[in-house]
């Protein structure tokens, strides 16, 4: 755990985000997905640090920020992240969501359109997570699967764990992980407590943000960036959702982590 960089910003009276901030130069902000935080950016922040400046939120109840039991949803996710943008003065940004960080991105696009956007990047997440067509529509599995994750995992906190290990084994990334890797990406999960990770759970499946990604792919330079396991039908949803967004498939969910330089140079590459 690190804390280079590390500061609270107040997004409202009583709630304080944890953000990193290093580096200087054009602003690329990163958020993490469900329950994660700013740890599983680090080779990220190591990498577009030496030439830009990098800023890693906790989001609200992630992390190192503070835990509260309201605003567990991502309508307040969004105007957290706009507060934090204008607390530290960054304009021209890009915006770099992984998984239900996504969420908070097209939230904010909702809230206060793309004029502070330079462009944009979403990792492995469709805009509406949940559909009655999972056939064909790119979601995060049938209704059934969704609901049985809701109540048979997220309701204790071992429920939980079990749920956040079996996920990282088998969606995550494409090896084996070493005992010591497995602890710590649990970990990070776990710094949520299990009922309000329910909230977040709940809140993300409930979402329908395809007017925001189909705004965002009009209006400014977009990547979106799918995991190999479900590159066909995410690719093609991509492209009827938001058609002019570019495209790119790599490794499992935590492609970033498990696959960073390869992740950096698509970034990199993407905003020549």
């Amino acid at each position: 755990m690190t804390n280079e960089g590390g500061k609270y910003i107040e997004v409202e009276a009583g709630v304080k985000l944890f953000v990193q901030d290093v580096g200087s130069g054009d602003p690329i902000v990163f958020i993490p997905g469900w329950t994660f935080t700013t740890e599983v950016f680090s080779e990220q922040i190591a990498y577009f640090s030496k030439t830009r400046r990098v800023i890693v939120i906790d989001p609200r109840s992630h992390g190192r920020s503070t835990m509260t039991q309201h605003g567990n949803d991502y309508v307040t996710h969004g105007a957290d992240l706009a507060k934090v943008l204008e607390t530290l003065e960054l304009e021209d940004v890009t915006l770099v969501g992984w998984s239900f960080g996504c969420l908070t991105i097209w939230e904010y696009i909702r809230q206060h359109g793309v004029a502070n956007i330079k462009s944009s990047v979403f990792v492995d997440l469709s805009p509406k997570p949940l559909s009655t067509n999972a056939a064909q529509d790119w979601v995060e599995g049938s209704l059934d699967d969704i609901a049985a994750a809701y109540t048979t995992y997220l309701q204790n906190s071992d429920g939980q764990r079990t749920f956040i290990e079996g996920y990282a084994k088998n969606v995550m990334v494409q090896r084996e992980l070493e005992e010591e890797e497995l602890n710590w990406i649990v970990d990070q999960s776990l710094n949520t407590p299990f009922y309000i990770a329910a909230n977040l759970f709940s809140a993300g499946m409930f979402s329908d943000y395809r007017t925001e990604a189909k705004l965002a792919s009009e209006s400014v330079p977009t990547l979106t960036i799918v995991a190999e396991h479900w590159a066909e039908i995410a690719t093609a949803f991509t492209h009827k959702v938001s058609p002019q967004s570019k495209v790119e498939v790599l490794g499992g969910h935590l492609m970033f982590w498990e696959h960073n330089e390869k992740f950096n140079k698509l970034i990199e590459q993407f905003e020549m």
